[in-house]
C-alpha cells in the first residue's frame, strides 16, 4: 500500500469512526491487514491537518481540520452548473456520459463532484465529456434521468424525440 493509499484510508477511518489517539489508527489499520507504524500514522496525522476536537458528545477526537471546508455544495448549484452547461445525457448500465460545450466539462465534473450525491461513485471528465459511475443500486438510466432534470433537458429531450417522427 501506498502512502497515498494509507494516507486516504486514514481519512476514511477519522471521517466514520471516533477515534482519538494514533496507537488506535494502528490497530484498526492493522485490523484491515495494512501495517503501519505508530510514527507512521503520527506524521499522516500531521500532514492530512487533522487535529483533536471535543465532538457533540463530548468524546476526543480526531478530525481533518479542513473538513468545513469540503463540505458537500448545494445541489442548487450543481442544477445551476448542469442548467447551463450540459447539452446531453446518456446512460449505459451504470455509467453516464454527459456532454458539454467544447472546454466545460470541468466545471460541471466538478460541481458533480462537489454536490457528493450518494449513489455516484465517481466521475472522469474531458474536454467536452464527462464519464460518471453510478452506484449498481441506482443504475445509470436512473442517474441520467436525475441529471437530465437537473439540466433542465426533459422537456427539451422530449421535444426533439417527438419532431423526429413527425
Amino acid at each position: 500500500m501506498t502512502k497515498t493509499q494509507r494516507q486516504h484510508r486514514i481519512g476514511e477511518l477519522i471521517e466514520r469512526e471516533v477515534i482519538s489517539t494514533a496507537a488506535q489508527l494502528v490497530t484498526r489499520l492493522q485490523g484491515e491487514g495494512i501495517s503501519a507504524t505508530q510514527a507512521t500514522v503520527t506524521r499522516d496525522l500531521q500532514e492530512l491537518g487533522t487535529i483533536k476536537v471535543r465532538d457533540e458528545h463530548g468524546t476526543r477526537r480526531i478530525v481533518v481540520a479542513t473538513a468545513a471546508k469540503s463540505s458537500p455544495a448545494p445541489l442548487d448549484h450543481l442544477r445551476r452548473m448542469m442548467g447551463e452547461w450540459v447539452v446531453s445525457v446518456e446512460s449505459s448500465a451504470n455509467l453516464v456520459v454527459v456532454r458539454t460545450p467544447p472546454g466545460c466539462a470541468h466545471v460541471v465534473a466538478s460541481a458533480l463532484d462537489r454536490s457528493a450525491l450518494d449513489d455516484v461513485l465517481g466521475s472522469v471528465a474531458g474536454d467536452d465529456t464527462i464519464l460518471v459511475i453510478a452506484s449498481e443500486s441506482l443504475g445509470g438510466s436512473s442517474l441520467a434521468e436525475q441529471f437530465r432534470a437537473l439540466a433542465g433537458l426533459d422537456e427539451l429531450t422530449t421535444t426533439m424525440k417527438g419532431s423526429k417522427h413527425g
